[in-house]
């Protein structure tokens, strides 16, 4: 089954489960995840950040190969933090902007960021640069907005290796198309927060409780909300005192980006920049385990 027809079918259940008043139960392994044998990633490194977002969507067939016309479109960077853009702690607003402008091109009929933040929402919003980004597009077929409350839904997992069941938030669900726009920094109990990680954004509850089994029940969640392209950002990654840091000395500028539809492969290549092996890193290594991607870098179709 591919990612599509399982997203509608999420979709689905979660709309008849809201409209009868009652919480859905997803056997999410009934609907196989099939990693490709040799997923494509793109890596490519410049100072333009505009100029990055084209060159490593182009090889992969351009965001029109992702978002058709009429899509309602979800971008999900990481807004966690009230950090600046040079404290790397969230995702460049450039990116986050861009993003937007070339769903926008492809026909998207809506797209909607947000982030369930560490800190003030507000303050987040503001001094990561993403409210400003996204409100310079002047167009009311994209908005950031403050996640609502009333709109996390209970979705029991069943059969789900850490997480029997979890909140989510359902614009993320419902969305046509889910773009996964992580920044890349090191994580004091992940070891490195990625694209897996990021999906931590679009959920509720105890988030805490997560970190206690962090492969096994990321990979839980990303099963529930499935990432349609995933481009990490590694323009300034955080090597040290993630994932909030605080401190310019805290990062290093590498002017690079990652782009595929494997977020597992994604995040491994990621993974590289730091000096780690895919394996080393839990999210990574239990996912590809779990069938959710290929982390092996000797499977992965460098474009």
């Amino acid at each position: 089954m591919q990612q599509t027809n399982r997203r509608q079918f999420i979709r689905q259940i979660v709309f008849s489960a809201a409209t009868l008043g009652c919480v859905p139960l997803l056997d999410l392994f009934t609907l196989p995840v099939l990693a490709a044998i040799s997923p494509a990633v793109v890596k490519r490194t410049g100072p333009n950040i505009s100029d990055l977002v084209e060159q490593v969507l182009e090889p992969l067939g351009g965001m029109g190969h992702f978002i058709k016309p009429g899509d309602r479109v979800v971008v999900k960077p990481n807004i966690g933090w009230d950090r600046t853009p040079e404290q790397g702690a969230n995702t460049h607003p450039e990116i986050v902007k861009t993003v937007i402008e070339h769903c926008l091109q492809a026909g998207a009929a809506e797209v909607r960021v947000f982030d369930n933040t560490c800190n003030d929402p507000r303050r987040c919003y503001t001094r990561s640069g993403i409210q400003a980004a996204v409100d310079s597009l002047k167009t009311r077929r994209a908005k950031i907005e403050h996640m609502d409350r009333r709109a996390y839904q209970d979705i029991n997992i069943h059969q789900g290796q850490d997480l029997s069941s979890w909140s989510f938030y359902r614009p993320a669900i419902e969305a046509d198309k889910f773009i996964n726009l992580p920044v890349a920094k090191t994580h004091s109990i992940a070891v490195l927060t990625l694209g897996m990680k990021n999906i931590m954004g679009v959920i509720g509850g105890n988030r805490g409780k997560l970190h206690r089994n962090i492969g096994d029940s990321v990979t839980d969640i990303n099963l529930v909300v499935q990432s349609d392209l995933t481009i990490v950002d590694a323009t300034r990654i955080m090597v040290a005192n993630g994932p909030q840091g605080g401190r310019l000395s805290d990062v290093e500028r590498r002017d690079t980006l990652i782009a595929s539809s494997d977020i597992v492969a994604a995040d491994s290549v990621a993974a590289t920049l730091f000096g780690y092996r895919p394996d080393q890193i839990p999210t990574v290594a239990t996912a590809a385990r779990r069938g959710l991607g290929v982390m092996d870098l000797g499977r992965i179709q460098m474009l």
